[in-house]
């Protein structure tokens, strides 16, 4: 592998996507209403007003405090109705939202960065440049997994600051970062940016444009909304074994996916659908 080459095309790649509206100002208003804004006006609602009846969180802080364990524990270690609510959305509802970050920034760039070459006209100089295909390949993929992975990393800390801010006098304590959530960031984001990327590659290897990349992309997202459905319904509630069984089964499907990509070792194949 030529380091060098490798780093020339992802910093070009990443520069693309800073000089790209359609792409930068998605990447910087998503995690700022999932990260910020919507966490401070749910904690302010449960904290200001009495939503158990509305939306089931009385139901959910029950069957929580029912599981045998260090979870159930804390829940009902906490007396406040109130405080257990603000504790389970943030610590079983928000994992799940928050995941939408690293997701669908990914998977915009991933496309911007295959399905773009097609569309910006600049594909055959790559086809046909001095490129070794796996440089090539993973200079991509860099350029696709570091922005995502620095926005949701930067999320995630203003969301940590503005959250503990506005219930540490409530717990006196840190309510955000626990184990949960530091196995979410550092086991579950990386595999799953990862898969989402893969995705996409082969994905724009049969497309012709960013939108219809973008729209066939978006089917990453349906396994998260089935991860809040059923936390909410009750199916079950995370926890570190499950979450450490979902980060191998990511990586799994992700070693599938790079497996199959691997076969298409040419650039006439991984780019094969140009628009001309």
């Amino acid at each position: 592998m030529n380091k060098r080459m490798v780093q020339i095309i992802a910093k070009k790649d990443i520069k693309s996507i800073l000089a790209t509206k359609q792409i930068l100002i998605p990447m910087l208003i998503l995690p700022t209403i999932l990260c910020v804004i919507m966490p401070v006006f749910v904690v302010y609602l449960l904290q200001t007003y009495n939503l158990s009846l509305i939306n089931g969180l009385d139901q959910m802080v029950n069957l929580i405090g029912e599981i045998p364990g260090k979870e159930g524990e804390v829940i009902r270690g906490i007396s406040d109705r109130k405080s257990q609510e603000i504790y389970l959305f943030v610590n079983y509802m928000l994992p799940p939202l928050y995941l939408l970050v690293p997701v669908i920034t990914s998977m915009m760039i991933a496309a911007n960065s295959f399905v773009g070459e097609k569309e910006r006209r600049t594909l055959e100089s790559l086809l046909f440049a001095p490129i070794n295909i796996k440089d090539l390949f993973i200079g991509k993929m860099l350029a696709a997994f570091l922005p995502a992975m620095s926005i949701s990393l930067g999320g995630l800390l203003l969301s940590a600051l503005v959250i503990n801010f506005l219930t540490y006098g409530q717990f006196n304590s840190v309510l955000f970062l626990t184990t949960n959530w530091l196995m979410f960031v550092f086991w579950i984001v990386p595999s799953l940016t990862v898969l989402t990327i893969l995705f996409n590659i082969l994905i724009s290897a049969r497309v012709k444009g960013f939108q219809e990349a973008q729209q066939i992309g978006g089917v990453t997202v349906l396994p998260i909304i089935g991860l809040l459905i059923g936390q909410v319904s009750g199916l079950f509630y995370l926890n570190p074994m499950i979450i450490l069984l979902i980060g191998i089964l990511l990586i799994t499907i992700s070693v599938f996916l790079l497996i199959k990509i691997s076969k298409m070792n040419e650039r006439h194949i991984l780019f094969e659908k140009q628009v001309y």
